[in-house]
């Protein structure tokens, strides 16, 4: 792990316990308040991490050119599309699978040498422990999310799960201390985080202060500096575009409830760009692999 990765889960785990400390002394903001902070946050500090798609497409996978970038933002769109659809045909479906996904796909923050066992259980820690002690809660924001009937469907499951969940989480970041405390302790923070804070909140800490800085971390780090540089340049107009497509969606969307209109643009926004954002991170980790034999 390199000295900026290692700072920064440190940072993540100090600003988790500030929050569990505060959550558990009663502390929180007024949910319209909670809702409208954690879609700015999240827009401005969480979604430009997706953004250096294009500088794995352009590094990895060599894309150039007016065609070679037509190709690749067509099928970029092309899957949240088909993501955007799933959600209003089938939102039950939709909702299991963003779930599912967004746990395999959070599974990949702890540095390497961490067991899939404790990857497993880390990713899905923001999903399942909520449901343990702010299980009303938890359905009330997926509700907003994929419809009331989906997430009185989805939230009893998460229930029964937590609890095991729990247990098994503990004694895996027992097992992960013996060989690195701080991959431990940043499992240990997201779990008492996402069980002593409200979702959103401890969601909102957890995307911006861990899974966001570290994806974008870890691509500079395999970059050289110039190229570092011109990255951040390349990111810039694709958070442009989301930011713009988020503004577009609130100005249009004007018959639902504001509440309505946070959740469903950043939550469903997120699991439409997840999916091609899975997508190229895989074929990236199999051309890694690849040049490595």
């Amino acid at each position: 792990m390199t000295p900026a990765l290692r700072v920064q889960g440190q940072v993540f785990c100090g600003l988790a316990l500030a929050l569990v400390i505060a959550s558990m002394s009663g502390f929180k903001l007024e949910p319209r308040n909670e809702l409208l902070v954690m879609g700015v946050l999240v827009l401005l500090l969480g979604m430009p991490h997706g953004a250096f798609d294009v500088v794995m497409a352009r590094q990895l996978f060599s894309v150039a050119g007016f065609k070679g970038w037509a190709l690749f933002w067509l099928g970029y769109a092309g899957l949240s599309a088909a993501v955007v659809g799933l959600w209003v045909v089938a939102p039950s479906t939709f909702l299991c699978a963003f779930l599912t996904v967004s746990a395999l796909h959070f599974g990949g923050d702890p540095a390497a040498g961490v067991s899939r066992l404790m990857r497993f259980l880390y990713g899905g820690a923001v999903i399942v422990l909520p449901a343990l002690f702010h299980r009303a809660e938890l359905q009330h924001l997926l509700g907003l999310v994929a419809g009331p009937a989906s997430a009185a469907l989805v939230v009893p499951v998460l229930g029964q799960l937590a609890l095991p969940w729990l247990a098994a989480t503990v004694l895996s970041c027992a097992l992960q201390a013996r060989t690195s405390r701080l991959a431990a302790c940043e499992a240990a923070a997201l779990a008492a985080l996402a069980l002593a804070a409200p979702p959103l909140a401890a969601f909102t800490v957890y995307f911006c202060a861990m899974h966001s800085p570290r994806h974008i971390l870890r691509t500079l780090a395999s970059l050289h500096a110039a190229e570092a540089r011109s990255a951040l340049a390349q990111a810039l107009w694709p958070t442009l575009a989301v930011l713009g497509a988020a503004v577009l969606f609130g100005s249009l969307a004007t018959d639902l409830p504001v509440e309505t209109r946070v959740m469903q643009l950043v939550f469903v926004g997120l699991a439409s760009l997840t999916l091609p954002h899975m997508v190229l991170l895989e074929r990236a980790r199999r051309f890694a692999h690849a040049r490595e034999r």
